[in-house]
């Protein structure tokens, strides 16, 4: 059947093939990094720096689904959410919180982690304070959801306040909280996928150049950083094809496709933490 006839796969089920298929490539990528450990090829940092990159993959990946994004329709007012694309918003408020983290590396790694999850969370309170002011205060819409009749944290009832044609606007209080949790945990995961590298960089640029740490510091923190954030962006693109649209945030019924994005998210983060991983690995000549 081509792909154009097959039938979309919509709602929150797991495809079990594809899950199956997923767990497999999983396995094989984390048995290569544990084989390439065994052999002397890898330190054993690196190899927990592959979980640790992991990790961080899949936290980027269930964060985007809690992040309101409206798109297109949210610029005219007829959805919630913020006017952009998951990719866009989802990098924005991650790649705040990943340069924050990467700042405070030199302190320790859970003060790194904590300021890059407060990062960005800030950066995800203020973007969707302004959102509110502006549909408030210049375009005199108040905030309303399309999804459910009542907000889930305050009670506040939503269709007397919802424009006839539109799927809701602005954004109620649940979906600012959404956002903002949102950039909390996506700025702790990007913050542990270049603390990830970061560690493995830290003793594996210097034995492969033959030089000390402090020689090509500026190199070890300017390859983790460029690597950490195409890894978030690989995260928060598979997480925009996972939810094909707009979301208004946790009470979204889109929501519920966050697990089959993160078996995916696990694949495409062990796979690129290999790669990445693999520069530091000696090529005989």
């Amino acid at each position: 059947m081509s792909a154009i006839a097959s039938k979309p796969a919509g709602g929150a089920e797991m495809p079990v093939m594809g899950a199956a298929i997923a767990v497999v490539l999983l396995l094989a990528v984390l048995g290569i990094g544990f084989g390439l450990t065994i052999a002397g090829i890898f330190p054993m940092a690196a190899f927990y720096s592959l979980i640790g990159i992991i990790i961080g993959g899949m936290l980027v990946t269930f964060s985007v689904h809690l992040v309101p994004v409206g798109g297109a329709p949210a610029a005219m007012g007829q959805a919630p959410g913020i006017a952009t694309g998951v990719t866009m918003l989802a990098a924005g408020a991650g790649l705040a919180g990943l340069f924050k983290g990467a700042w405070a590396a030199q302190f320790s790694y859970p003060v790194a982690l904590g300021t890059g999850a407060i990062g960005g969370a800030l950066l995800m309170a203020i973007t969707c304070m302004l959102v509110n002011v502006t549909y408030v205060f210049a375009m005199g819409i108040p905030a309303a959801s399309g999804k459910v009749n009542k907000d889930p944290l305050t009670g506040d009832t939503q269709p007397e306040y919802k424009s006839q044609g539109t799927e809701g606007h602005g954004l109620p209080f649940i979906s600012y909280v959404g956002g903002v949790l949102g950039g909390l945990i996506g700025g702790f995961g990007g913050t542990l996928i270049y603390l990830s590298l970061y560690d493995a960089y830290l003793t594996g640029i210097p034995a492969l150049m033959g030089t000390d740490v402090e020689s090509v510091m500026p190199l070890i923190v300017s390859i983790a950083g460029i690597f950490a954030i195409g890894m978030f962006l690989v995260n928060a693109v598979l997480t925009a094809y996972n939810i094909t649209g707009t979301i208004e945030g946790p009470h979204d019924p889109k929501f519920k496709r966050f697990p089959r994005a993160i078996v995916a998210s696990a694949v495409a983060s062990a796979l690129s933490g290999l790669l990445a991983l693999l520069i530091i690995v000696p090529v005989p000549f």
